[in-house]
């Protein structure tokens, strides 16, 4: 039976919606294509008919989980003022809601030290799309310039990104929280100062 091409895609994109949470609760290694066809609802035999290779499949799992990652962070900046949107998406991001769904949560945290040891080619489009999250964070420091920015971006996504990872060794129960809290209360105190008017100082 042949489909459409319009059939196929959409069947391509379930199996790639299904694959980002899969692969983000179980990590990289932790399913293999058979399970993951099954979780779409497909026989392990047609995957070569969407894919080159299993690393294609996590390649664009990947992606498409960063980029609902920064898509979600989109909707919160357009429905927050400006001077609330960094302090909204740090609050959001280092939460017990984030912490217990990984596989609908950042895949950074989830897959991030798994990716450092995968092929030049997946670490290449892994780093790309960080640096797109980078970038958009960036966007939301302002009274900066955008070099410094970046590098309180930088500052800023890494710790929280380790929060996390932190928090969810340390499972759900009072030490997961104080993890949470401190690392909130890092970098929204380096929000806070990225906030701060610059001072001009004067030249004698």
């Amino acid at each position: 039976m042949r489909y459409s091409p319009e059939h196929k895609q959409e069947t391509h994109d379930r199996i790639v919606k299904k694959a980002s949470v899969r692969l983000r609760e179980k990590g990289a290694h932790g399913i293999g294509v058979a399970d993951l066809m099954k979780e779409a609802g497909l026989t392990h035999g047609g995957f070569y008919a969407h894919f080159d290779s299993r690393e294609a499949l996590v390649i664009e799992a990947f992606g498409y989980a960063m980029d609902r990652s920064m898509e979600h962070w989109r909707k919160l900046a357009a429905d927050t003022p400006p001077e609330k949107r960094l302090s909204t998406i740090i609050d959001g991001y280092l939460s017990a809601l984030h912490r217990d769904n990984p596989g609908h949560g950042c895949s950074i945290p989830a897959l991030g030290a798994e990716i450092a040891r995968e092929s030049p080619k997946t670490r290449k489009a892994f780093a790309g799309k960080l640096d797109q999250m980078i970038e958009m964070m960036t966007d939301y420091i302002p009274n900066m310039p955008r070099k410094a920015a970046r590098k309180q971006a930088i500052a800023t996504l890494a710790t929280m990104m380790g929060t996390i990872v932190m928090s969810r060794i340390a499972g759900s129960g009072e030490m997961s929280d104080e993890i949470l809290s401190a690392g909130r209360e890092a970098v929204l105190g380096r929000a806070a100062a990225a906030k701060a008017p610059v001072k001009k100082t004067k030249v004698n």
